[in-house]
């Protein structure tokens, strides 16, 4: 049977629908293809959520306890050069959308914790009106080509060290105060899936690296929440 062509959002079930209507298996070079792109929209769908469990958190709790600003901060200078550079490389929405989601959340997270941390001081506007100046010039994709490939090559480190801080401050701490752990797994998982995703997809292999190294940093996040988590009251009673 000829294959049917039916694609939607640059998904093909054509040979798919093909295959399972003569009663066979869809051939792996038809289905991984699809498995990939539909993996790509469930991440860029899951991201519009993905930091709302923190932020509700500190809003319930009014604190941001345990919490390291500089991890926030610098999350979102690495959302803004990863999104800005998967733009103007042309890549499919599939491959990066969920930059742009958790881009804007990140951001309120920020204005989150810098509204129930001390006042802030000279430094941390200064940060701030930096960001607001330099933003949309990146986002825009106005510099030089040759140090957007240098700013991209960098937001794996910035990521690494977005990480770092809250990896030691729960460290040092022994407890993850107001970091939440559902917001954790949802990266963790999402860094799995897209490793999968960008390899289908034949992204660069900087973008399939920067994805690589979330899944062990969040991972890492992640195994602290579960390593600290404090028992509950009914268990401590029921223990004594």
């Amino acid at each position: 049977m000829v294959a049917m062509e039916l694609e939607i959002l640059g998904m093909n079930f054509g040979c798919v629908l093909a295959a399972l209507s003569d009663a066979k298996i869809p051939d792996k070079g038809c289905l991984l293809p699809l498995i990939s792109k539909l993996l790509g929209y469930a991440i860029v769908a899951a991201s519009t959520t993905v930091k709302l469990p923190q932020i509700l958190k500190i809003l319930k709790h009014g604190s941001v306890r345990g919490l390291s600003v500089a991890s926030f901060e610098l999350e979102v200078v690495g959302y803004t050069i990863a999104l800005a550079y998967c733009v103007h490389k042309g890549l499919p929405f599939s491959a990066y959308g969920e930059l742009a989601f958790l881009l804007i959340q990140a951001i309120i997270l920020v204005g989150i914790i810098y509204y129930y941390s001390p006042p802030m001081g000279t430094k941390t506007w200064m940060k701030a009106l930096l960001y607001c100046g330099l933003a949309p010039t990146v986002l825009a994709g106005k510099i030089d080509p040759a140090l957007f490939e240098v700013l991209y090559a960098s937001q794996h480190a910035i990521f690494f060290f977005a990480r770092v801080p809250q990896i030691w401050k729960n460290f040092t701490n022994k407890g993850t105060g107001e970091l939440s752990f559902l917001t954790c797994f949802m990266n963790f998982a999402g860094s799995i899936v897209r490793v999968f995703t960008s390899i289908q997809e034949k992204t660069p292999l900087s973008v399939i690296m920067g994805s690589a190294i979330g899944i062990v940093m969040n991972g890492t996040l992640l195994g602290q929440i579960l390593l600290y988590q404090k028992p509950s009251p009914k268990k401590q009673k029921k223990e004594d």
